[in-house]
């Protein structure tokens, strides 16, 4: 390897403009894969748990509810792959399912195909959604919601808010690269009110909270005795019989007892109207809202679902009252993909200015510094290869290429700058026999890590996957970038130091011109 690297050194540095064509279009494409390829937050988790919630009509009762969980329980019950679970009815018309998964080892599917296996079979439930989410390891911000990503629409007034809100969820279901989408809007919950003629209850005796009093006696859940027994307790409740709480005209055959002690019907003094109004009212910071959750598909990264729903909210063009942003996780996402760019700008900045003050130069940090572009496209290009997308984990991999990169150019130009400044060489000659004494120290540092990276890119251990970006961008920048900065980093220090020597040579002579004296 040696003899072959001699030799081929030999003849990059006599066809020195080629390689630094060569870097110029490996600078070029860092920046263009950089723009292009996809960016994702925090990658999913196998952590062998599903979380799913429920949801049928606003309008379902609690035992017809209760009928059609027990539907879900069944095929989840059914599925090869879960252990055991947990269902609950939590309200009205919604309720949760906690799955435990077999351990990894024992099932053939990771959490996310599981998903994609059961949601067919659980959409067959009629009356019945069920949207399951493999729960992230890390929740950062928003609410609880149905998915995993929110975008969250709000504005003080809520006839607006509910004109528009079913809109922009319609456009975002219309998206084929979005699963699961829905909102937290519930304003189709039929209502029974209860209307008081207050003058003809004032005539009878009877009061708005007695009225209140015995519409809770009749459909709430009144505590009215306790049995006890040697080893438990019971609660006795009062309630109407089961079929008058299913038929909304029973309510008329309920009587108020007025305060002269008489029982005077219900519809004497009360008129009854049907009609729908909202079943929650959500709120985000103080305002009225309305949450849409979605899931993006397998494969596709949250930043290209991010950029599809924003160019549909901007097609619609909502009104300037309506406040509209993601939430939750994509909210997060969206700042650290700010932030990561100053993170890289920064890393590079600081490695600069360490490296200028080591060496007393403004010139060869740069040279250093020539091998980032090539570690960045092997990196980028190995992730596009294995469809990983540039999550938080890949990021840091990239960070962690600059240090690691770096240490090749340090060890050819510390020897090249000792034998030019010492011994008087030429910078061709110096840097050329620099770079082939320290090719076998350059070898083994870059194998040692490569190697120590590669369990890490193959995934090995529990949550593996979600790590894997980083091996991999780590792997590939160092296997790619370890020939390539073996040749440019060569060529590139010969042209910057004569570029060095011709700045010094051009302050001398401005040093040594002579100023003019006043009056000549």
């Amino acid at each position: 390897m040696l003899k072959g690297y001699e030799v081929s050194l030999a003849w990059v540095l006599r066809h020195g403009p080629l390689m630094v064509l060569v870097f110029v279009v490996l600078l070029a494409a860092t920046g263009y894969l950089f723009v292009i390829i996809p960016k994702d937050f925090i990658p999913s988790q196998d952590t062998s748990q599903v979380f799913g919630f429920t949801e049928a009509a606003q309008d379902i009762s609690f035992d017809n509810m209760v009928r059609h969980q027990r539907a879900v329980n069944q095929i989840v019950a059914e599925d090869p792959a879960v252990l055991e679970f947990m269902s609950s009815v939590t309200g009205g018309n919604t309720g949760v399912v906690f799955l435990h998964l077999k351990p990894r080892s024992d099932r053939q599917l990771s959490a996310d195909q599981v998903i994609q296996e059961l949601s067919p079979k659980l959409a067959q439930v009629p009356g019945m959604r069920v949207y399951l989410q493999n729960p992230p390891v890390i929740r950062i911000g928003g609410r609880l919601t149905k998915n995993l990503y929110q975008y969250t629409i709000q504005t003080p007034d809520t006839a607006t808010l509910y004109q528009w809100a079913p809109r922009v969820e319609a456009a975002i279901r219309n998206l084929p690269d979005l699963q699961g989408v829905t909102s937290d809007l519930q304003i189709a919950n039929p209502q029974l009110m209860v209307n008081i003629d207050r003058d003809k209850a004032t005539t009878l005796g009877v009061t708005a909270e007695q009225i209140e009093s015995t519409l809770y006696s009749a459909y709430g859940s009144r505590q009215v005795s306790t049995i006890y027994t040697p080893n438990n307790e019971y609660w006795v409740i009062l309630e109407v019989e089961p079929q008058y709480q299913m038929d909304p005209s029973a309510l008329s055959k309920l009587y108020v007892l007025s305060t002269g002690g008489t029982l005077v019907p219900l519809n004497t003094v009360a008129t009854l109207t049907r009609g729908v109004g909202s079943l929650t009212v959500n709120h985000s910071g103080q305002l009225p809202s309305v949450t849409i959750s979605f899931n993006v598909r397998p494969g596709l990264a949250l930043s290209q679902a991010i950029s599809e729903i924003q160019r549909v909210i901007t097609n619609l063009h909502l009104p300037p009252t309506l406040g509209a942003a993601f939430q939750g996780q994509a909210q997060a996402f969206q700042a650290s993909l700010a932030g990561m760019w100053i993170l890289l700008i920064m890393a590079i900045l600081v490695i600069y200015i360490v490296l200028g003050v080591l060496y007393e130069s403004f010139i060869h940090p740069l040279t250093i510094l020539s091998g980032l572009p090539s570690a960045g496209v092997g990196a980028l290009v190995t992730l596009i290869l294995f469809h990983q997308v540039l999550s938080i984990y890949a990021f840091v991999g990239i960070i962690m290429l600059i240090g690691i990169v770096k240490k090749n150019a340090i060890m050819m130009i510390d020897f090249a700058l000792a034998a030019e400044r010492g011994e008087g060489r030429k910078p061709a000659d110096a840097i050329y026999e620099g770079s082939l004494l320290r090719f076998r120290p350059i070898m083994m540092t870059t194998m040692a890590a490569l190697m120590g990276t590669l369990p890490i890119a193959l995934g090995f251990g529990a949550g593996g996957e979600a790590r894997r970006p980083l091996g991999l961008a780590v792997v590939g920048g160092l296997f790619f970038s370890q020939f390539i900065t073996l040749y440019i980093t060569p060529v590139i220090y010969v042209y910057l130091d004569s570029l060095q020597n011709r700045l010094a040579r051009l302050s001398f002579k401005r040093r040594r011109t002579p100023t003019p004296q006043v009056g000549q």
